[in-house]
């Protein structure tokens, strides 16, 4: 492998970056998933080291201690996220490429870390009405859950131009194929 690389993933919560980076994943280029740390109990069908690295919020604040992130973040009080250095470490050692799929905070401060090692892709929803459709649509909010994911959702909307490449999902197709064009290019410069 030439150079380590890393590709950043960004987006409000019901844009689709989720699904562009499965897609990528599925297409055969050298990539591995990054799997995030976080502090909350898992999930029914959720596996340690597979969804997630599942820490105690005791120890999350020992690894922050131990300069063990790349970045993290306490989302609210001991409800901490973050990229173990380890994690990028570990997927470089495979030989692949880093892909990460995280909020638009982490996405800034990776793109940081890496500078010109790094692209980072914000995916933007068509517009905020579209977004609150498909969040909607999911099933899975309360109105008092909508109305602050669409809060967040505008506050990281104005932060797109930290990113690299803005893709704008308003066609899942189209999408799915600028990524992968986009992606391909970097990874082979």
């Amino acid at each position: 492998m030439s150079s380590k690389k890393v590709v950043i993933f960004s987006a409000p919560s019901g844009a689709g970056k989720t699904t562009l980076v499965r897609h990528l994943l599925a297409q055969g280029l050298p990539l591995e998933f990054s799997i995030s740390a976080c502090s909350r109990a898992a999930r029914v069908n959720e596996q340690d080291g597979k969804d997630y690295h599942f820490l105690s919020p005791t120890n999350f604040k020992e690894k922050i201690a131990e300069n063990a992130f790349l970045e993290w973040e306490e989302v609210y009080e001991d409800m901490f996220y973050g990229t173990l250095k380890s994690e990028v470490e570990r997927i470089w050692a495979n030989g692949k490429q880093v892909i990460f799929d995280v909020d638009v905070v982490g996405g800034i401060n990776i793109k940081k870390h890496f500078g010109k090692q790094a692209l980072s892709i914000f995916v933007a929803p068509p517009s905020i009405e579209e977004l609150k459709k498909r969040l909607e649509g999911r099933g899975t909010e309360t109105a008092e859950s909508l109305q602050k994911r669409l809060g967040k959702a505008a506050e990281e909307i104005a932060q797109l131009d930290a990113f690299d490449i803005v893709i704008v999902n308003d066609d899942l197709d189209s999408a799915r194929q600028e990524v992968m064009k986009k992606v391909s290019a970097f990874l082979n410069n």
